[in-house]
């Protein structure tokens, strides 16, 4: 089970941490990830970070401004958010891949297909 956290109201320019804590496993053998939806919009890939290597895979509009990590100790995922735009407003969903994939390629990490296991999202908006 994944619970994300800390999402809400930040003026643009601000930050924002978002957390994902799992319980009901070890996350260090995951490729974990977050997306994001905005209004009448598709779920979107924003960031992820493999099980093996710890490399990190972004969007290409967001790796400048955006950070994810994880702590395999405390079994939680971050995703580190700076000089926030009107437009990254959306609800943002942590998720879990299980299959084991250790390479190196983009588009596996950027695939919903990937993630078996979804957080329940958390709100952010930003006002501009």
């Amino acid at each position: 089970q994944l619970q994300a956290s800390g999402g809400g109201l930040v003026q643009a320019g601000g930050s924002l941490r978002l957390s994902c804590v799992a319980s009901g496993g070890n996350i260090s053998v995951y490729s974990l990830a977050w997306f994001r939806q905005a209004p009448g919009k598709e779920r979107e890939f924003v960031a992820a970070h493999s099980w093996s290597g710890g490399r990190s895979y972004y969007a290409d509009s967001l790796k400048t401004r955006f950070t994810i990590s994880r702590d395999n100790a405390k079994n939680t995922l971050f995703l580190q958010m700076n000089s926030l735009k009107s437009e990254d407003t959306a609800v943002y969903y942590c998720a879990a891949g299980s299959s084991g994939y250790s390479g190196g390629y983009y588009y596996v990490y950027a695939a919903r297909s990937t993630y078996e296991y979804w957080g329940q999202g958390t709100q952010v908006t930003v006002s501009s």
